[in-house]
């Protein structure tokens, strides 16, 4: 772990051109719990060649650097411009969703019919097991806690929603959900007072998600991939199909290119990244551990991974250690990232939905840019065949676990194999890119006022 910079909280992918050459990590909870970093290769000190490059050492490039290894024994080369999992993988909730985008599966229902939509959700299926296998292996360490997925209705007209939902779920894909009532889930799950109900999904695990990245990291060093820290990536170019990527302390020479960055994806990087996702901030805190007394108020009885149904929603749980994290949507600008306003609607938020919490202190307050795509859907491509280089983004909120099955089928096709699953929607083409570029955050803040109204009324 080299540490050439103190963490900068204003970062902003869309103004800044670099995320900086070994910036610290930013102070959320997770960092401070998951003890010190594994080992690494350190800084890129001269020029060298390697077979694969991935950039970023996220969850992405860190998976994709062991299912390479692996399955297919190619030791890749991973360049993070920082540290091992900087990004949004040391900032999220931790919660492995069974979830391909933001889309819901009514939602694909409507968008592309009843046999697309059963087709992706077996596919979810498929890679949901990838991420629950990796969360069992010996080698990973990872705090998981397989309890499914909650998700609350916020209001009576949103559990109608979801009463809809999991009859689709039940009824059309084969999937067990199960409505609670409001006592239901006060008597089973969590006194959250502005509940009105919920849909219960048989899939979902929690994670630290930082133990999880360091796992990959460890496991894919193991297998012979190189993981080079404070080694960002300043200039791409290609030549006669070989790429040369240009760092502080030299240029990798390689023949295909793995692009993992996510939502930290500058626009400068390469022409067929620029402007495909939407990096949209999500804020989390962690407060100081509960009371036993606190933790009956609060009716907390279960650490399953939890949602509610605003559109901004806020996502939290129960920490085995007895802390209650809890997050949401935050600033629209890196410059607006510290404002004390964020922190204030995340406190609003913990004292109605838990009001004996009302007040409490929150010790860690950090935020992280995911990649939101712009028709919700991630992607895992090659976006022109004519250049062996690949990425897998968009994931829009739901990394944890989708990561681990995107990685896998990243691996393969940066291998040269053929997916059989090359017809859904997230293989067969690239990230769509948005249209009005230069007023996107002007649209986003629009969008949230918008979303806060409705939030209030439906």
């Amino acid at each position: 772990m080299t540490v050439k910079q103190p963490y900068n909280p204003h970062y902003d992918p869309l103004k800044d051109t670099s995320p900086g050459e070994g910036v610290d990590y930013a102070p959320s909870y997770w960092r401070y719990h998951a003890g010190p970093p594994p080992e690494d290769d350190g800084p890129i000190t001269d020029d060298m060649e390697a077979d694969v490059v991935l950039i970023g050492a996220g969850f992405t490039g860190l998976a994709t650097a062991m299912f390479l290894a692996r399955e297919h024994g190619i030791k890749a080369v991973v360049l993070e411009a920082n540290q091992i999992g900087w990004g949004c993988t040391s900032r999220n909730g931790g919660q492995g969703h069974l979830a391909w985008g933001r889309l819901s599966r009514s939602q694909w229902v409507r968008k592309w019919g009843v046999d697309m939509a059963r087709q992706l959700h077996a596919n979810s299926l498929e890679g949901f097991e990838v991420f629950k296998s990796l969360t069992q292996d010996p080698e990973v360490d990872c705090e998981p806690q397989p309890l499914g997925n909650l998700l609350i209705a916020h209001s009576p007209q949103a559990m109608q929603h979801l009463e809809a939902e999991s009859r689709l779920c039940n009824n059309i894909l084969g999937y067990r959900t199960r409505t609670l009532d409001r006592a239901t889930v006060h008597r089973d799950f969590m006194g959250d007072q502005e509940s009105h109900g919920a849909m219960l999904e048989p899939e979902g695990i929690a994670v630290q998600p930082l133990k999880l990245a360091y796992s990959y990291a460890r496991i894919a060093r193991r297998h012979g991939a190189r993981i080079h820290t404070s080694s960002p990536v300043q200039h791409w170019t290609t030549e006669n199909g070989i790429h040369y990527l240009q760092t502080p302390g030299g240029t990798v020479k390689a023949r295909a290119v793995g692009i993992a960055t996510a939502g930290y994806t500058s626009p400068n990087l390469h022409s067929l990244t620029a402007y495909r996702n939407m990096p949209i901030m999500a804020n989390s805190v962690w407060t100081r551990t509960l009371t036993d007394d606190e933790i009956e108020a609060c009716g907390l009885r279960s650490t399953i991974l939890t949602t509610d149904t605003r559109k901004l929603r806020y996502y939290y749980r129960l920490l085995p250690e007895k802390r209650l994290q809890i997050g949401t949507r935050s600033a629209i600008s890196g410059a607006d990232a510290q404002n004390a306003r964020h922190l204030d609607v995340v406190h609003a938020a913990i004292a109605r939905k838990f009001p004996a919490l009302a007040g409490i202190e929150t010790p860690w307050f950090s935020h992280g840019w995911m990649d939101i795509s712009h028709d919700m859907m991630p992607r895992i491509v090659q976006p022109d065949p004519k250049q062996q280089i690949f990425y897998s983004q968009g994931y829009s909120g739901n990394g944890v676990s989708f990561s681990a099955y995107a990685s896998r089928q990243l691996a393969a096709l940066i291998a040269g194999q053929s997916l059989p699953e090359r017809h859904l929607p997230i293989f067969n083409s690239p990230l769509p890119a948005h249209p009005l570029r230069p007023i996107r955050r002007m649209g986003q803040h629009l969008l949230y006022k918008y979303f806060q109204v409705l939030d209030k009324v439906s």
